[in-house]
């Protein structure tokens, strides 16, 4: 595997983790008090968190996000500034820019993923399948969206969870044919406080830690997040900071790969 291809895979990681910056906004924000139960009953199933957590409010059309994120590769590290529009169940489009200037951009739609990277002068165009193997991980537009916004990756309503609770946290767990996840939610709020993909058998795992949450007129968001990518011996950490978000304006999407660019083909294993 040569220098451009890991350094596009991290480029993509980080793309699709660190666009997780939702703090800030033009309207007033409120700190989420975990002292106010949303709910007056004890919760003792899975399908009451499950309930609860989605009894949450995310009613937007578009984010408009400006963030800082530091990730670290191996001995590799980097700091990069981040602009995040998203607009709700179409199509996400990141900037990654060092010292402002724009080092990569990621299109991300319900069919397809696009990307280019200036350091190598690549890009890559392709479904989630292809780029589903090259991670590691099982990708679509859903569970990146779901991301951004500190939901779990998955539709929980349409799966089948262990219960339990520790450390003041509920967790629910899935298992799996090719490995292991779960999720884990405050015992007031219901908000999604960590998820995690785990695969011992290919020596992977993937974790979102989510530190705290805000709550806007239209949405509870988180306010910062660490991304853990561990696959073997190479583990990837990607931290976040929050500078604005705005909401419900309208945004434009402008993607387009510069002249003389190389395209990178994944191949199938």
């Amino acid at each position: 595997m040569n220098k451009g291809f890991i350094n596009l895979k991290v480029f993509i990681l980080v793309c699709l983790t660190s666009s997780l910056l939702l703090v800030s906004c033009k309207s007033k924000a409120v700190l989420v008090d975990a002292k106010t139960p949303i709910a007056a009953d004890s919760i003792v199933t899975a399908e009451k968190v499950i309930q609860n957590h989605y009894g949450n409010k995310i009613d937007f059309s578009t984010l408009y996000i400006r963030a800082s994120a530091k990730y670290k590769h191996e001995d590799n590290s980097q700091s990069v500034s981040a602009e995040v529009k998203i607009k709700k169940d179409e199509q996400i489009l990141i900037s990654i820019r060092v010292l402002g200037i724009t080092m990569a951009k990621a299109l991300i739609t319900p069919l397809e993923v696009k990307y280019y990277e200036k350091i190598n002068g690549s890009y890559f165009e392709g479904d989630y399948e292809l780029l589903s193997q090259w991670l590691g991980t099982d990708l679509n537009f859903s569970k990146i969206q779901n991301m951004l916004l500190g939901k779990p990756i998955d539709d929980l309503t349409k799966g089948n969870y262990l219960f339990s609770e520790t450390d003041k946290l509920i967790k629910l767990n899935s298992n799996e044919s090719n490995g292991e996840k779960s999720f884990s939610f405050d015992a007031v709020r219901f908000l999604l406080k960590k998820q995690e993909i785990s695969q011992p058998e290919k020596e992977r795992n993937f974790e979102v830690n989510y530190s705290s949450f805000q709550e806007f007129p239209s949405a509870i968001l988180p306010t910062g997040m660490t991304i853990n990518a561990i696959q073997k011996t190479e583990k990837t950490t990607i931290n976040i900071d929050y500078n604005s978000i705005t909401f419900n304006e309208e945004l434009n999407f402008p993607y387009s790969v510069p002249n003389g660019y190389d395209r990178i083909y994944i191949k199938q294993n």
